[in-house]
């Protein structure tokens, strides 16, 4: 698997996530489910941040330095969002409205990396990205997550939508 597929299914899992919490009857579904998203985001913005970036920074295009500082800067403002949200009670109406906040964050994200930086990306070549994909996952092992997501933001995030 190459790094840019596993951070697609990893995007598609997230993604499914925010489905769930809408539909989410009560507050402690919607709690539990942003408890999930933030989980899976910190994890996947931690191997992003450690690991893909600098090597589609190391492209040195200027488009690699357009897209990576960026990307950092999207992951800042979802981190603001999500240390906010265990404040907030699923019962809130601010709840909702942060979540959707936070969901919009990332769907920007994802639409920007994966047309963009995913494209950059291949310059890095199949071999390169399945190294890079190893290595993610094994970050992501050492740290108690899984392939497809982690524990660590859950405890940041808080409740479901």
């Amino acid at each position: 698997m190459k790094a840019t597929e596993l951070l697609k299914k990893q995007h598609r899992e997230v993604k499914g996530l925010f489905r769930q919490v809408k539909k989410a009857s009560d507050a402690r579904g919607r709690r539990a489910g942003m408890e999930e998203i933030a989980s899976k985001l910190e994890a996947h913005m931690r191997i992003e941040e450690q690991i893909f970036y600098p090597a589609v920074q190391e492209i040195g295009t200027k488009k690699a330095e357009e897209l990576v500082p960026e990307a950092y800067e999207e992951h800042h403002v979802a981190q603001l969002v999500l240390k906010e949200l265990p404040q907030v009670d699923p019962k809130d109406e601010r709840f909702e409205a942060k979540m959707t906040v936070l969901e919009e964050l990332i769907e920007h994200h994802v639409e920007e990396e994966e047309k963009e930086m995913f494209k950059l990306a291949e310059k890095l070549g199949d071999d390169r990205l399945s190294e890079l994909a190893e290595e993610m996952q094994g970050a992501m092992g050492a740290e108690g997550g899984r392939a497809s997501g982690g524990s660590t933001m859950r405890a940041a995030a808080g409740g479901r939508r």
